[in-house]
């Protein structure tokens, strides 16, 4: 099965891999990425992992918890969970995450689901929100397999999205 590792720079091998695989996009969502981070050299991927393990760290809303999902020494995906309280999080979620397209349909995306929901408890979230475009079918049963319940649909310019509420046990 899968294993949740700390994004660590002795990956880059594989991280590139996935990476490619999966090309770049928002679907990225649990790697952390952001526009500007150069991941392809070695430096730029060890200053993207510094950012992401400093944010574990950050006090107040700017933390997160990033987790990549690797199997055998292949990174297969990412799950983050962000740090930040419940109004800051109602169009964005909690939990972002993502598998590249060759580790997809093997309920990976669920277990590292399940995993992160036990992080979120042990730092006192009674409630996780989560959101997916509704078109995205996997997602939304990945997310009620988990024990989300949907809220709401919010109408966006790139079409609907779920909001989904669990609550870790």
């Amino acid at each position: 099965m899968s294993l949740l590792v700390r994004p660590s720079v002795a990956l880059h091998a594989a991280w590139l891999e996935a990476h490619e695989e999966w090309g770049p996009g928002i679907h990225e969502d649990g790697f952390g990425l952001v526009e500007t981070d150069d991941v392809r050299s070695s430096e730029g991927l060890r200053m993207f992992v510094d950012r992401l393990l400093a944010k574990e760290v950050s006090p107040g809303d700017d933390g997160g918890t990033f987790r990549w999902i690797v199997e055998d020494g292949e990174v297969l995906g990412g799950i983050a969970l962000r740090h930040e309280s419940v109004q800051e999080m109602d169009v964005l979620g909690h939990v972002g995450y993502g598998l590249r397209p060759s580790a997809r349909g093997r309920g990976l995306a669920a277990a590292a689901l399940r995993e992160m929901l036990c992080l979120a408890k042990a730092r006192s979230m009674n409630r996780v929100l989560l959101s997916c475009f509704m078109d995205n079918t996997p997602s939304v049963k990945t997310i009620e397999r988990c024990g989300g319940v949907l809220d709401r649909i919010v109408t966006t310019d790139r079409g609907e999205v779920g909001r989904y509420t669990v609550r870790p046990s």
